[in-house]
């Protein structure tokens, strides 16, 4: 099906008969029978980092309350641990080599069928307030509807770290406009303003909510909340390293401080569900891009990018009014998102989307099964790094790089990841085995795993002086355009 196709059944709303096969049990023709989803995005925020993971030091009992009520997925991983190619993956459902967004600050373009477009589609109202990050015209840019993937309402900017003076653009207006205060606080209250005006509804709505912290600048965190983490009073991981435990220990402070203010936040807005009605009949999903290395082997902290947990491994909660609250195993990766949230809503999953609808999974009520969740990373601009692919199961981490297999860690006995096994011979046959699993994963979306150039070259970027693409005043932008895997 192509993507104009998909759009013109699903907006003018092909008979029931006709739908009634791929709907399913959700086919009901009266949309309020669909859920309403909030999905609240944070940046940078590692799945440690939290009181339900076992963190000795953060607060943040609002998320360890919604995690208690929650299905939680304990191997979600972001595909990609950067910015623009989680949000990429999370959009449309594909990889990064897929799709061609594989480096921050690329536009996404219109070619791809994007999560607001199908729920759009599909008779949601599609909200999107907060951090953009996928246009690629500059991080400053105002985006106009033409370009914002779906998304009725939009309190948007692309890219900004000025927490407390961070700027957005609104409705068809390219005036630039400014949060009151620290933006999180700000973005809440228009989130919860927007849950207040559709409680009576007649439309389902898809409202994203994507937060700019607990990202970097750290020390930009509210003063109230970065003193409930004096520096020396910090208790670190066994695997940060020594040279690398004052710096861990300084931005952690404000690290801290940024997720126990969007803790704040979180409770808030589940809060107004209550107080609406609307928790009965809204799925919630809370989950983050990418983590922060914060010192860990050895790797300086605000670090992105690589395969180890503290970067790649990421929350994901997602509370149904109807599914019972529970831990599982099986990975999800942001590729599995859209056609999950789908799945759930009823929506069908369009045959380009490569992840894997996991609402079984979420609506059943014990484990899923195993999976191999792919991690990647094509063109790195982290020195020291280089490419690799691996994946996540529901035990171990494996990854390779082009000189061949480079780590390998047994995740439940050694949750620091302290350990490499790979060049072990008593799990020889282990890495085997999950090296072939790992190119069975790659055969499925045709990534023969070459050096960065090979996809540079391919998509016909050029790369800035800090690795990755340029995005100062004026630069030119940079998109997959030419789109040579879109499949029809």
């Amino acid at each position: 099906m192509q993507r104009r196709d998909f759009l013109r059944m699903a907006g003018l709303g092909t008979t029931a008969a006709a739908l009634l096969p791929r709907l399913g049990r959700s086919a009901e023709a009266d949309p309020q029978a669909k859920p309403n989803i909030l999905f609240i995005l944070a940046d940078q925020w590692r799945a440690s980092a939290f009181g339900y993971a076992g963190d000795p030091n953060v607060k943040t009992p609002q998320i360890d309350k919604l995690a208690a009520q929650s299905i939680r997925f304990a191997n979600a991983v972001s595909v990609c641990p950067v910015c623009t190619p989680y949000r990429a993956a999370l959009m449309t459902g594909r990889f990064p080599t897929s799709t061609g967004m594989f480096l921050n600050d690329l536009y996404l373009p219109d070619a791809e069928l994007c999560l607001g477009e199908i729920f759009q589609g599909a008779g949601y109202a599609t909200a999107y307030i907060g951090k953009w990050h996928l246009d690629g015209h500059g991080r400053n840019a105002f985006i106009p509807p033409g370009r914002r993937q779906g998304f009725d309402y939009w309190k948007v900017a692309e890219c900004d770290h000025n927490y407390n003076r961070s700027h957005y653009y609104t409705g068809s207006s390219p005036e630039r406009k400014y949060w009151d205060g620290y933006d999180s606080f700000a973005q809440t209250a228009d989130a919860q303003q927007y849950l207040r005006g559709h409680a009576a509804a007649a439309k389902p709505f898809l409202l994203c909510l994507a937060f700019g912290t607990p990202h970097f600048p750290h020390g930009s965190a509210p003063a109230e909340y970065k003193a409930l983490y004096p520096p020396a009073q910090l208790k670190l991981a066994p695997n940060v390293a020594a040279d690398q435990a004052a710096a861990a220990r300084r931005e952690l402070e404000g690290y801290y401080g940024h997720c126990t203010a969007l803790d704040k936040c979180v409770g808030d807005l589940l809060a107004t569900l209550q107080q609406t009605g609307l928790d009965r009949r809204t799925i919630v999903v809370f989950t983050s891009d990418h983590g922060d290395m914060m010192g860990a082997h050895a790797i300086k902290p605000i670090q992105k990018q690589w395969p180890y947990d503290e970067a790649a491994h990421v929350p994901f909660l997602l509370r149904h009014p109807r599914a019972p609250a529970r831990v599982v195993t099986t990975p999800i990766n942001a590729t599995d998102i859209l056609p999950t949230l789908l799945g759930l809503a009823g929506v069908p999953v369009p045959k380009m989307v490569e992840g894997e609808d996991l609402s079984a999974v979420v609506t059943g009520t014990g484990d899923g099964p195993d999976r191999a969740a792919l991690l990647m990373c094509v063109s790195p601009f982290i020195p020291d790094l280089v490419e690799f692919r691996g994946i996540r199961t529901s035990r171990h981490t494996y990854v390779r790089n082009l000189a061949g297999p480079w780590l390998l860690f047994d995740d439940q006995a050694d949750p620091f990841q302290m350990h490499n096994l790979v060049a072990e011979p008593a799990h020889a046959a282990l890495k085997q085995e999950l090296d072939a699993r790992l190119q069975a994963e790659l055969k499925k979306i045709g990534d023969d795993f070459r050096p960065r150039q090979y996809y540079l070259d391919k998509w016909g970027y050029t790369i800035a002086r800090h690795g990755s693409i340029a995005y100062v005043p004026g630069a030119p932008v940079q998109s997959p355009r030419r789109q040579p895997n879109v499949k029809p």
